[in-house]
């Protein structure tokens, strides 16, 4: 399995972006997705999850109300639309996926990650 990320970059405070993560290697609808992030100093955390439907969406408190995890299964992609970006947002984002069919809410920790996307950069300047 092959996760591809982009579409981070720099922003202002407030600013949006929108992440995508394109997967190839195995039916991609069978599976939940989601994304994770890691700030400088920090370790990786959770940011958000979606179900394989994309019917089920869970989402750190952090970035609850400003981001939105989405999916295109016709085209293996899965998106994180990041609005009102803060500062503290600032971080390398991951896409991630299991490696079975997990429920959703196993993909809320790493332990339930089995594939990592490159990693895109996001610097949210205040």
């Amino acid at each position: 399995v092959q996760l591809q990320a982009s579409g981070g970059g720099l922003v202002q405070a407030g600013g949006s972006l929108r992440l995508s993560c394109a997967a190839s290697g195995r039916t991609f609808s069978d599976y939940c997705m989601g994304w994770y992030r890691q700030a400088p100093g920090k370790e990786r955390e959770f940011v958000a999850v979606i179900s394989w439907s994309g019917g089920s969406t869970y989402y750190a408190d952090s970035v609850k109300g400003r981001f939105t995890i989405s999916r295109d299964n016709a085209r293996n992609t899965t998106y994180l639309q990041m609005n009102s970006l803060k500062p503290e947002d600032t971080a390398v984002y991951y896409c991630a996926a299991p490696q079975a069919l997990l429920p959703i809410k196993a993909l809320m920790r790493e332990g339930g990650v089995e594939y990592w996307g490159q990693g895109t950069l996001v610097t949210v300047s205040s």
